[in-house]
């Protein structure tokens, strides 16, 4: 944005200031608070923010000695052009994160635009008409305002206004663009009609580290011949039938059938839409079912059951170790497929979930099935 005197300012990845040759004093300050974050002189250069989160920021300029500020600009976003960048690769945490982004549009009337993978826009452009959609490569490159939505390990206080750890990393989205954090599932297609006559469960096995996996052995197996002996047809839709590293590899259950493969989404969406209810992980294909709009199973130990959407049906075990992912004393290594950052390499690796056992799961099972045959919604 142009500014008087050959001042340029915006607010991208946080308040940003670019003086020309001069002398200058600046202050950054929360409009909202009257706070002043930051308070320089300076000749040219940048001044930009350390945070880079959504704050009502106020930018004044003065020049030299003068006391009247000759740039004072508050952040107003109505009717301007706004990013909102997710990161690619994650099909959880964008689902999680999406709504956020639509309660800030609302809450700021701004021309928004939302930055993502190809495979999530079109899961989601047809439900949000008054957003655009963009890939990385073509997102707008001169937007008043920048807002970066992910995951900052490390403590970072930066990017974040608490840490994603003490919130639930899906509602960490609603404090960085400080919207109500209240979580709510992205509005998606689910007019399809159904294609498969009897009753069935779809099931989702895999995911990207074992840590997230249902570590006991037994465990699906036994819970795929319980829901066949309650006349269920069971579907595992996971994108590979396989997956692992080194010597541990995870395969779809015995007794499963195989609906895997690298399909669209919106063809899982068709599918879930009509299931009895989705079985899994704290990984996307439960966030795509709870989407969806139906009754999740979720089986985790890694994480504490606050950290995903709320679910009635949420498995866990509080007999051993858990929660490391939500612990502030550990750090998630993303290049370690076999994180265990507290009994790696011991007889107690894994045991949040190795402790969950197959008649746990298949208790809530029981007690779903129940509530769906009183409701009549078993098909």
């Amino acid at each position: 944005m142009q500014g008087p005197a050959g001042i340029l300012y915006d607010f991208n990845d946080g308040a940003r200031v670019l003086l020309p040759e001069g002398r200058w004093r600046v202050a950054l300050l929360d409009d909202d608070s009257g706070n002043i974050l930051f308070h320089c002189e300076s000749g040219a250069g940048w001044v930009t923010s350390a945070k880079k989160y959504f704050i009502r920021f106020r930018i004044q300029v003065w020049r030299g000695d003068e006391t009247l500020p000759l740039l004072d600009e508050v952040l107003s976003l109505k009717d301007r052009d706004v990013l909102i960048s997710f990161p690619v690769g994650t099909l959880g945490d964008l689902l999680g994160w999406f709504h956020y982004a639509e309660r800030f549009r609302l809450q700021h009337g701004c021309r928004l635009e939302c930055s993502m993978a190809q495979n999530i826009i079109t899961l989601l452009e047809e439900q949000y008409p008054d957003i655009r959609f963009s890939v990385p490569s073509a997102a707008m490159r001169s937007p008043y305002a920048t807002y970066r939505i992910g995951l900052f390990f490390g403590g970072n206080d930066t990017h974040q206004p608490v840490d994603f750890r003490q919130t639930g990393f899906h509602r960490i989205a609603g404090h960085i663009l400080g919207v109500d954090h209240r979580e709510e599932a992205p509005r998606l297609n689910l007019s399809a009609t159904r294609t498969i006559a009897e009753p069935y469960v779809c099931i989702g096995v895999q995911s990207t580290c074992q840590a997230k996996f249902w570590n006991n052995g037994r465990g699906w197996a036994e819970v795929v011949t319980h829901l066949k002996t309650l006349g269920y047809r069971v579907l595992c839709i996971d994108r590979d039938p396989t997956t692992g590293q080194g010597f541990v590899w995870n395969h779809i259950p015995y007794g499963a059938e195989d609906f895997t493969g690298n399909l669209p989404l919106q063809a899982r969406v068709d599918l879930l839409r009509h299931a009895s209810f989705f079985i899994g992980l704290a990984s996307g294909l439960s966030w795509l079912a709870w989407a969806a709009q139906i009754p999740v199973v979720l089986i985790s130990g890694f994480s504490l059951p606050g950290a995903e959407f709320y679910t009635p049906w949420r498995v866990f075990s509080s007999h051993g170790c858990s929660g490391c992912w939500d612990s502030l004393n550990e750090k998630f290594d993303h290049q370690d497929y076999f994180w265990c950052p507290r009994h790696k390499g011991t007889e107690r690796q894994f045991e949040c979930t190795r402790l969950i056992t197959g008649k746990q799961v298949n208790g809530v099972i029981d007690r779903l099935n129940a509530q769906l045959r009183e409701n009549g919604n078993i098909h």
